[in-house]
């Protein structure tokens, strides 16, 4: 265990260093010499502790280090007496390799977050590779877990990619955890790592085909990309596997499902990297506190059983630093200014600071690590006023009050800047929109929707904003429309399969969700998503309660994902994110 010294000893002592006092050793690296005291080097390191206690060495003064640069060696010495030490992209790996033969953990951990600060698609394979060498397991799993989530960028972009080993390409493409849209991105990047070497790495395609879940390609896909490939025509050993696969194809558009979705894992959906959560609601005449979980890779929702919680519709949701917020709202009695916080990975509820108003129907959304709470309706009047809070000081805030009172309006972020559109003032439903800079700290109008929209769902998509449904004052709306910052001007965009207001919206997998709502004669449980690339809207599997005023948030990377999951028993293995290297090639990440 390292012991710690003040601030003030520290500062002491490295004085007593410079200036060469009551120093009793000196550490020579290639010539250079280190005065310094046994005892502060014995308290940063076991390596020098079991240096200075050898039973003949007691009176020694000098001693001869090999296999270090004096560079190395200097802030090793230097961290000793200041507990600091500067990390670059040039020394990182040289300073890792020398804490960690000198047994310095202090410098260990500090290089591990100066790599893991640094992961990025192009280096995240080498920085993983290097815990092979070093005691970094918190660096290694940050590392696998990067490699996974970011699988189709990374075998895009990486030179890394290119370099591993069939064995090692397997590995990460047999993993449930691998995330991808579609599956159609893991076989082409296996034809991609082919591509880089074909005359060797051709006659693996078996081996590698096997681990792509070839059912759930789209079957003009497999025939005309996969079925006819020539890597896959020319090699005997792929004949079972197109078999196999055209069996489970379809089975699975024939029947719906597999009968061997456990076992076959051609078949398995891999896991979701992301979960949206649709929070409360207004449901058979009163608020819920209904919490259902949606996982894109079956189309699947699951009704999460909580007890204890208390109802709330009208409310607000986001995700921030790992916890999901609820905020405001109304159980039809008491409208709120209570903000709770669950903790997905424990399963725990914990009550915030609460914000300066009671605000039903209310906006929120996330910029720059704080959350924005704006407008809504007290029990008196519709609210202009806005704040924010700051989870690390558990406080709200108050900001700039809007041009408009927005009651039922709707809020996203866009380039670092807040945009609210519609709503409702008292009087009448609003086409209005602005925009807020927190760094000015300043609201502006921008162009109206072409639609008034009350109970509208506002998020950013596709480098826009996105105003869906509502409500224009007459009746319930499906058509939408997306706003372009740069010309400041609306457009109109496919309308929704369904009209609703009061709904739930969030973007997941790049598609745009909503979530329930009310059609102007019921509460709804339907489901839907839009794409970009198609400009269409898809039908989803509808929620199982049916409810309005429902609010949703996308909670990204758990751990415990298998626990928000309809399908949990696809999955009945010890499921491990860690990747193995089997090549000895030492890369250079940085």
């Amino acid at each position: 265990m390292q012991r710690k010294m003040s601030d003030r000893s520290c500062s002491i002592s490295n004085e007593l260093r410079l200036e060469g006092r009551f120093c009793d050793v000196i550490i020579s690296v290639d010539g250079v010499e280190f005065k310094a005291h046994k005892l502060i080097l014995s308290c940063c390191s076991i390596y020098f502790r079991t240096l200075f206690s050898n039973w003949d060495s007691a009176d020694k003064m000098v001693y001869q280090i090999p296999g270090i640069s004096a560079e190395m060696m200097g802030l090793i010495i230097n961290y000793a007496y200041t507990r600091t030490v500067p990390i670059t992209e040039d020394n990182v790996q040289s300073l890792l390799a020398a804490a960690d033969q000198f047994n310095v953990m202090g410098i260990v951990s500090l290089c591990c977050e100066f790599l893991s600060s640094r992961l990025c698609f192009e280096n995240c394979i080498g920085i993983c590779r290097l815990t092979d060498y070093y005691h970094c397991p918190d660096l290694r799993a940050a590392a696998c877990v990067y490699i996974l989530h970011h699988f189709e960028e990374v075998s895009q972009v990486s030179e890394e990619f290119l370099d591993l080993s069939a064995e090692e390409l397997a590995h990460i493409i047999e993993k449930d955890e691998l995330n991808v849209r579609r599956e159609e991105a893991v076989f082409e990047a296996v034809l991609r790592w082919i591509a880089h070497d074909p005359q060797n790495r051709r006659q693996h395609i078996a081996c590698l085909l096997s681990k792509v879940r070839l059912a759930l390609l789209q079957p003009d896909y497999f025939m005309n990309n996969v079925k006819a490939h020539e890597y896959v025509k020319d090699n005997a050993n792929c004949k079972h596997l197109i078999i196999s696969a055209l069996s489970e194809i379809y089975d699975l558009n024939s029947y719906g499902q597999s009968s061997s979705v456990n076992a076959n894992p051609f078949t398995r959906p891999r896991l979701p990297y992301a979960i949206l959560f649709a929070i409360g609601g207004w449901s058979g005449g009163g608020a819920t506190s209904a919490i259902e979980t949606y996982d894109s890779r079956t189309d699947k929702w699951l009704n999460i059983p909580w007890e204890q919680e208390s109802p709330v519709a009208y409310h607000g949701s986001a995700y921030l630093k790992g916890h999901v917020y609820v905020i405001g709202g109304f159980d039809g009695t008491d409208y709120f200014n209570i903000v709770k916080r669950f903790d997905p990975l424990q399963k725990t509820w914990q009550q915030v600071a609460p914000m300066h108003s009671r605000r039903c129907y209310v906006s929120v959304t996330v910029v720059d690590n704080f959350i924005y709470a704006m407008g809504g309706f007290d029990g008196y009047i519709r609210l202009n006023t806005a704040e924010r809070y700051d989870p690390d000081t558990n406080q709200w805030t108050l900001i700039t009050p809007m041009h408009e009172q927005r009651s039922d309006a709707s809020a996203t972020t866009l380039n670092g800047k807040v945009y609210i559109c519609g709503g409702f003032d008292g009087d009448q439903c609003l086409s209005s929109a602005e925009v807020f800079n927190p760094s000015t700290n300043q609201w502006s109008l921008i162009a109206p929707m072409s639609s008034r929209r009350s109970g509208v769902g506002v998020m950013a998509y596709g480098n826009q904003v996105y105003a869906v449904g509502g409500f224009d004052g007459n009746s319930r709306l499906q058509s939408v429309e997306a706003y372009n910052p740069i010309a400041n001007a609306w457009h109109a965009v496919p309308s929704m399969l369904n009209p609703r207001s009061n709904f739930g919206i969030e973007v997941m997998d790049g598609l745009l969700f909503v979530v329930g709502g009310f059609n102007g004669f019921s509460t709804t449980i339907a489901t839907e998503c839009y794409e970009e690339d198609t400009n269409e809207w898809y039908d989803a599997h509808s929620m199982g309660i049916t409810r309005s005023a429902v609010s949703c948030c996308v909670v990204p990377g758990l751990s415990n994902v298998m626990e928000y999951i309809a399908r949990q028993h696809y999955y009945q293995h010890s499921s491990s994110m860690d990747i193995l290297f089997t090549s000895s090639t030492r890369s250079s990440p940085l």
